[in-house]
């Protein structure tokens, strides 16, 4: 059982690590999108409040929310694992 904690909390602070890098460079990759797409169209008001604009929607898409698969996945894996060697 202590094996499965320690093994829980290294494999949570890794995710973390990959979850914080993969936010990262999607947000990274985000504004650049942004601001090719501002610079292509030449649009309405400043380029900096159109990128800050489209970085709020970001905030609340589905592609945001996805990145968390980052923990749900390899944690039900492991629990899966776990049950299925013990219990099964």
């Amino acid at each position: 059982m202590l094996a499965l904690l320690r093994l829980l909390l290294i494999g949570f602070a890794v995710l973390t690590v990959i979850y914080a890098a993969l936010s990262l460079w999607s947000r990274r990759v985000r504004r650049r999108r942004l601001g090719r797409e501002w610079d292509e169209a030449q649009g309405p008001g400043s380029r900096e409040r159109f990128v800050a604009d489209g970085l709020r929607h970001y905030d609340r898409s589905l592609r945001r929310k996805l990145i968390l698969g980052v923990y749900i996945l390899p944690l039900c894996l492991i629990a899966l694992i776990t049950y299925l060697t013990n219990f099964h």
